[in-house]
């Protein structure tokens, strides 16, 4: 189902200038980059240092230093692959052109592989793992004159992309929110096709595509963020871009969406990570833009904000470029 637009807000810079703020980026160390896109990809490398007085162990970033790395990117699609091991990432936005590199991270050494066929060139896709079949599902982005809707799937112990081809798929959109559900299937939900946003969901089969029948869904929406909690085994949304006010915090426990009234909730960001913390039992929200943007342009530096979804205080501030997950 689409959800009308409403005129316009002011969206602010396009790939000029975004161009300008990815060469800036370049020139950053591969600290900046875990800072930036890594974040909410189980690869946040830390020590915990003595207790402080409240029990809690205080940890600090540790700066990895790897012979090889990525080149610096924004939009990229990136999840972790327990068949492999590893994390995967994909493709993304240089500044000068779109991506379809693949590469992986095992803690310690990043490798770009080398696959014998690849989803094309794009950014802002998104992918997730699917328990159920042990791959990777990759869904969705824009190359820069066209929104996608193909499937591609990801076999980390074969190392091999292949394109699937379902009977039914949702429509093709750039930023949608693709997760792991408590179920274990990858569903895609939302997403914007250059007019509107979308106000539905899909659930992964392992060959195709079904659209889910809820009795609620989040507003319309595309680039919230989305962590699994995994101590309620429940999904976590908040924010995004939208039409209807995307400020809120939903859950989704496998069945149902529901809206949740936090005492407290994060100032509104899109295109921010979120990812589950043991330490603190919570989905904790990190980065993200926060002016009126389209969501295929935006590539600049725009002000962010750490903070959680479970009533925890803002920790930092800090700048950085617009991330994938």
């Amino acid at each position: 189902m689409k959800q009308k637009r409403f005129p316009y807000f002011s969206f602010g810079r396009a790939e000029d200038s975004c161009a300008k703020a990815v060469k800036r980026r370049r020139e950053r160390t591969l600290w900046h980059f875990f800072l930036a896109s890594i974040v909410g990809c189980c690869v946040v490398v830390s020590i915990a240092s003595s207790a402080t007085a409240d029990g809690r162990r205080p940890e600090r970033w540790v700066r990895l230093s790897p012979a090889t790395s990525p080149p610096a990117r924004s939009y990229l699609a990136m999840t972790y692959d327990p068949a492999s091991g590893k994390i995967v990432m994909f493709g993304g936005y240089d500044g000068t052109g779109y991506l379809n590199d693949t590469w992986t991270f095992d803690g310690t050494t990043w490798s770009q592989v080398a696959t014998p066929i690849s989803p094309p060139r794009r950014a802002a896709a998104q992918i997730a793992y699917d328990a159920s079949t042990q791959k990777v599902v990759l869904f969705g982005g824009y190359n820069g004159t066209r929104y996608l809707g193909d499937t591609w799937i990801w076999n980390g112990k074969t190392l091999r992309w292949n394109r699937a081809q379902p009977a039914h798929s949702p429509p093709p959109v750039t930023s949608p929110m693709v997760f792991a559900d408590p179920n274990g299937s990858v569903d895609v939900l939302g997403g914007f096709d250059g007019r509107f946003y979308q106000y539905s969901m899909w659930q992964w089969t392992g060959s195709d595509w079904n659209q889910l029948s809820l009795v609620m869904l989040p507003y319309a929406r595309s680039s919230a963020a989305v962590g699994v909690n995994a101590v309620t085994g429940e999904v976590v949304l908040f924010g995004g871009l939208a039409d209807i006010n995307p400020v809120n915090t939903w859950t989704y426990d496998g069945t149902t969406w529901t809206l949740q009234s936090p005492r407290t909730q994060p100032l509104w960001v899109y295109s921010a990570s979120a990812a589950f913390d043991p330490n603190l039992n919570a989905v904790v929200l990190f980065g993200g833009g926060s002016g009126w943007r389209r969501p295929e342009h935006d590539v600049g530096m725009d002000p962010i904000q750490l903070e959680t979804i479970s009533d925890c205080p803002i920790a930092s501030r800090a700048r950085r470029c617009r991330h994938g997950l």
